[in-house]
């Protein structure tokens, strides 16, 4: 298994790098989220074994088991980041706050105040990213953000969350729809970029460096237009159980 999980990370990595010199970009600007959700932590150590070092979940409880998995496995955890990539209920932000390094779903004002509260108490800021919905699905997470008739209300959701000292706004994060081909989604991704922009623009003060898009399907679309972190599971650890 580690030998074919090693292959499979090799070889997303080589087509990062095409993607980002595809469009004149330095393949370092991209990072590798490997999405370890439903994996049993011997599948987490493979990864790590393959170079994997920052790992991405989509269930606090589930991400907190396998941190203290694997550390009472003796691995050494001091490089690896945790990245926390679901939908995240208002009752599971202490976890967050306590226990992961960057959270790619920020989706409301209200999940932001309770993580400001518990990252307040544990003498932490939490770096974020704002989930955004720029296609209109019901199914999908995020400040409604599919046509410019939102930017009122996402400019007061963003005030409002740059209120909260004890989190760091980085940038954006989306999820397109699934689509068969990944040119597909190029639309949606380019869609964010724009997003990005304009909170840049207006909140200068704030971090946009970042662009959580695309996964196992469409990452080197996502590269292709602006993608900082891509997050891929299946493409290197398999079908999730």
């Amino acid at each position: 298994m580690e030998a074919l999980i090693r292959e499979r990370f090799e070889q997303v990595l080589e087509k990062m790098a095409k993607a980002a010199q595809s469009v004149g970009r330095n393949p370092e600007e991209v990072q590798l989220v490997v999405v370890t959700k439903t994996h049993p932590p011997e599948t987490v150590y493979a990864a790590l074994a393959a170079g994997a070092r920052l790992l991405g979940e989509n269930y606090a409880e589930e991400g907190v088991e396998k941190m203290q998995t694997l550390a009472a496995m003796g691995v050494n955890l001091t490089s690896v980041k945790w990245h926390m990539i679901g939908h995240v209920q208002s009752r599971k932000a202490g976890l967050i706050a306590q226990y992961f390094d960057l959270l790619h779903s920020l989706d409301s004002v209200k999940l932001a105040q309770r993580l400001n509260q518990f990252a307040g108490e544990h003498h932490r800021t939490v770096p974020a990213f704002l989930q955004l919905n720029v296609s209109g699905e019901g199914s999908k997470s995020g400040l409604p953000a599919w046509d410019d008739s939102h930017q009122n209300s996402l400019l007061e959701a963003v005030t409002e969350i740059l209120n909260c000292p004890h989190l760091h706004l980085q940038g954006l994060m989306t999820l397109p729809p699934f689509f068969d081909d990944p040119e597909a989604a190029r639309a949606y991704f380019r869609k964010l970029r724009g997003w990005r922009d304009f909170f840049a623009r207006r909140f200068p003060q704030a971090g946009w460096d970042h662009l959580s898009m695309g996964m196992s399907g469409d990452f080197e679309v996502a590269i292709q237009e602006g993608a900082t972190l891509v997050r891929v599971g299946t493409a290197i650890l398999g079908v999730r159980a």
